[in-house]
C-alpha cells in the first residue's frame, strides 16, 4: 500500500521484489504480488478515449465486444478482454493516461536522491546508485512503447518456434500502436497460482522442465530471451504449455557470453 501511494516508479521497484522471497521473505513477496496486476484501474471513459485516439478509430468499429473491467491492472498498463470485429478473442493493454510524465517526474527525483546518497561515499557509493536509477530510467522508457513490446513479441515467437511447449501470442499489428497492443488471449492459469495449477491437473514438474528448457534455448541457443520472466507473466494453458506475457523488458546476449553460460552450465 506505502509503494502504491508513491506512485509508478515505486510500484516497479515492489514488483521486482515481489520476485525475490529470498531477499524479502515469503510474506513481503507474496504482499508485493498484489502490485503486479492488481491495482485500481483507470477509468473506462479515459481508456476507451486513450485506445481511440492511438488507433485513429471508434472502438465499436475495431472490437465487437469490449469488457470496460480489466482482467489486470499494473503500474504503467492495463490489460481489458475484448473480441475483434472479425470473431477473435484478444486481449488489449493500454498504457495508463498521463504515465510518460508521472514516471518522469519520479524519476528525476530518484536521479536527484540517488546523486547525493552517492556522495555519502563507502558502501552507498559502492553500489553506484546512480547507475541503478540509469538502468531503472532505461527499461521504463522502453516499457512506455508498446509497439517495441509487439516486435520483441513478434520476434521471440519466430524463434520458439522450436520449443512447441512454449508458446507466444500472436500479435493483432492492425490494432497495436506505440500506447496500445493487442494480442491473442490466453485462457490459462498462472504459475503464481500453484494450487489451482495441480487442481486442473497440471504436473510442476513437467512445466518448470518445459520453462527451463525454453529459457536455456532463448539465452543460449538464440542470445534474445524474456528478461521479466516472473510468475506473473507465465500461464499454464489447458493443453500443458507454458505462454508467456509482458514483452516490455528483452535481453541480448553476444556470443561469447553465451559460449560461457553454455560452459558454466
Amino acid at each position: 500500500a506505502a509503494l502504491q501511494e508513491i506512485g509508478p516508479a515505486a510500484i516497479k521497484l515492489g514488483q521486482a521484489l515481489s520476485t525475490r522471497p529470498d531477499l524479502v521473505g515469503e510474506a513481503a513477496a507474496a504482499n508485493l504480488l498484489q502490485l503486479q496486476d492488481d491495482l485500481p484501474p483507470e477509468p473506462f471513459l479515459a481508456i476507451r478515449a486513450a485506445i481511440e485516439r492511438a488507433l485513429e478509430a471508434p472502438l465499436a468499429s475495431l472490437f465487437s465486444e469490449f469488457d470496460e473491467e480489466p482482467v489486470g491492472a499494473a503500474s504503467i498498463a492495463q490489460v481489458h478482454h475484448a473480441v475483434t470485429t472479425e470473431g477473435r478473442e484478444v486481449a488489449v493493454k493500454v498504457l495508463r493516461p498521463g504515465i510518460e510524465e508521472e514516471l518522469a517526474r519520479a524519476i528525476e527525483t530518484y536521479e536527484w536522491a540517488a546523486a547525493h546518497v552517492e556522495l555519502l561515499g563507502g558502501e552507498a557509493e559502492r553500489l553506484r546508485p546512480r547507475l541503478v536509477i540509469a538502468h531503472f530510467k532505461q527499461w521504463t522508457r522502453r516499457e512506455l512503447d508498446l509497439q517495441r513490446e509487439a516486435a520483441s513479441a513478434s520476434e521471440l515467437r519466430d524463434n520458439m518456434v522450436a520449443e512447441p511447449g512454449f508458446h507466444v501470442p500472436d500479435i493483432d499489428w492492425s490494432r497495436t500502436a506505440r500506447r496500445v497492443l493487442t494480442l491473442e488471449w490466453l485462457d490459462g492459469i498462472k504459475l503464481s497460482k500453484r494450487d489451482e495449477l495441480i487442481a486442473a491437473g497440471h504436473d510442476p514438474k513437467a512445466l518448470a522442465t518445459t520453462l527451463v528448457r525454453a529459457f536455456l534455448r532463448q539465452a543460449v541457443v538464440d542470445g534474445y530471451f524474456h528478461a521479466d520472466l516472473h510468475q506473473g507473466n507465465l500461464f499454464a494453458l489447458k493443453d500443458g504449455r507454458i505462454a508467456a506475457i509482458d514483452f516490455g523488458i528483452m535481453g541480448r546476449i553476444d556470443r561469447k557470453a553465451r559460449l560461457w553460460l553454455a560452459e558454466i552450465l
